[in-house]
């Protein structure tokens, strides 16, 4: 498993194609967790990338959340508008922690703050989830052909090319 700082160290490609992705919609991609009966769950989240940590955090209560609180695995999806995936699009794939650090909650809340104007400032931010990643990928039209880029912990990035 790798840390956000560590994945985009390993893939600097795919980290790239994931921040262009998720800046352009604006902060949402699509999180797909197991429910309590195996089956898949898809909910929009606004992951945030905070000294070196992929964090997902939201409202508590939710869904999402208690899947993940029960089955950390996870699929994180850039929001794909564009069928051609001209800007690209990526998967990343992994397991989540809780992170009780209060002091680190103290300062993501102020940093969204200072960004968006969004007020978490002083509140309890039960789940904080920090994302541990075991691959990635993503896809990208290159030259008319589609470029699979791969990455796994210790792995680097490999690229496949189709026709």
């Amino acid at each position: 498993m790798a840390t956000w700082e560590e994945f985009a160290d390993e893939a600097p490609r795919i980290a790239e194609i994931f921040r262009r992705r998720h800046a352009a919609a604006g902060n949402l991609c699509m999180l797909a967790t197991v429910r309590a009966d195996g089956s898949p769950r898809i909910s929009p989240i606004e992951p945030r990338v905070f000294e070196g940590r992929l964090v997902l955090v939201g409202m508590p209560h939710t869904t999402k959340f208690a899947d993940l609180g029960r089955d950390p695995r996870f699929c994180l999806h850039t929001a794909t508008v564009d069928p051609h995936v001209a800007d690209g699009d990526v998967k990343l794939f992994g397991t989540v922690r809780h992170e009780p650090d209060t002091a680190l909650h103290q300062r993501f809340a102020d940093d969204l703050f200072a960004e968006t104007g969004f007020d978490l400032r002083g509140q309890e931010l039960d789940p904080f989830y920090v994302a541990e990643l075991t691959s990635g990928s993503s896809v990208t039209i290159d030259d008319g052909r589609l470029t699979i880029t791969i990455w796994k912990p210790g792995q680097g990035e490999r690229a496949v090319h189709k026709s």
